[in-house]
């Protein structure tokens, strides 16, 4: 089981800081609330309260639907949904859809199953979905923008993510700039990034490309890129998330390529995992804990009968280490 010692050490600080944090003791910076709560989720400390069944018996209970759990960035809003939670005594149960569509409606039945207080959830796509024709409890949308009578909802700018990312890496002198992503159809928070993109290409006068678009759940270890890169010749690639971005850099490095010599990449979301490579991934970092932390007192607050509002937090670019000017020679080159 994890502990506290290990939540420290991943996030770079001191045990005492990091159970201020976990704890709401003391006043600490907003990076380093950010890293301390991402630690703990990328660890799972603290989780045992959550749970498939509703956690302890009697509390009333809040239903959390995620694509998934495997990647960290859902992993950390877990971790503030849970944290705000506990405070306010409810236990909260998790559902997957597995970037399935067409999974959303049945992990959202078994959520209701269990006579839930309120939703929060993240949806694969936008307003068709069919869980939102459902009578639901109190709902906020997480990761979606908020749409019809679910006005609720905590977001970041993915279109203002997308078009930045592309801006910077033009910046380093790039026109050949690839998008590779999982399945639109699969997360509207993609193809958002991937609008953002397009957007930044024609601000600039250059047609953009086609996304390469897989499956998110596993494309990313066995990603094959050969055709992709014969085809579009880019000079850098952009991924839909990290683990995208990571799965396009182990690609590349599988088929004799440099990161960033020979083709820079970049992502989104910030996961710690991106810092720990031999050169920094760029990306957009995401405050994905603090999200989900949002999103609960947002649940909360309606619950006690409080407007629904629209909450966007804010994102920032991490240049990292894997994109090159390529107007400037390959160091040792």
């Amino acid at each position: 089981m994890a502990t506290l010692e290990d939540v420290a050490s991943r996030a770079g600080c001191s045990i005492s800081t990091a159970s201020r944090v976990l704890n709401g003791t003391g006043p600490v910076s907003e990076d380093m609330e950010r890293r301390v709560r991402r630690a703990a989720a990328e660890i799972g400390y603290g989780v045992s309260s959550i749970t498939a069944t509703g956690g302890r018996r009697g509390r009333p209970v809040v239903g959390v639907l995620v694509p998934s759990i495997t990647n960290p960035v859902f992993s950390a809003s877990l971790g503030g949904i849970q944290h705000r939670m506990q405070a306010a005594g409810h236990g909260v149960l998790i559902a997957l859809s597995n970037y399935e569509p067409d999974e959303e409606l049945a992990a959202v039945a078994t959520l209701l199953a269990q006579r839930p207080i309120g939703l929060i959830l993240t949806l694969c796509g936008t307003g068709d979905s069919e869980v939102l024709k459902k009578d639901l409890p109190p709902t906020v949308l997480l990761n979606n923008l908020p749409m019809g009578r679910f006005p609720a909802a905590v977001t970041v700018d993915n279109f203002a993510a997308g078009y930045e990312i592309t801006r910077f890496i033009q910046s380093k002198g790039h026109s050949r700039i690839l998008f590779v992503s999982g399945h639109f159809t699969s997360s509207d928070r993609a193809l958002l990034r991937y609008k953002g993109y397009c957007h930044a290409m024609k601000e600039n006068g250059i047609a953009p490309l086609d996304a390469v678009q897989i499956a998110f759940v596993d494309g990313y270890d066995n990603l094959d890129l050969i055709d992709a890169v014969e085809h579009f010749r880019p000079t850098a690639i952009v991924g839909s998330n990290d683990l995208m971005a990571l799965g396009v850099i182990g690609a590349l490095r599988r088929q004799g390529m440099s990161v960033p010599d020979d083709i820079s990449v970049a992502g989104f979301d910030g996961i710690s995992i991106g810092r720990l490579i031999d050169r920094p991934l760029t990306t957009i970092e995401m405050p994905d804990a603090s999200m989900g932390t949002a999103a609960a007192s947002l649940l909360l607050d309606i619950a006690a009968s409080a407007p629904a509002r629209h909450l966007r937090l804010g994102h920032r670019l991490f240049a990292g280490g894997t994109v090159r000017d390529i107007r400037q020679p390959v160091k040792g080159g």
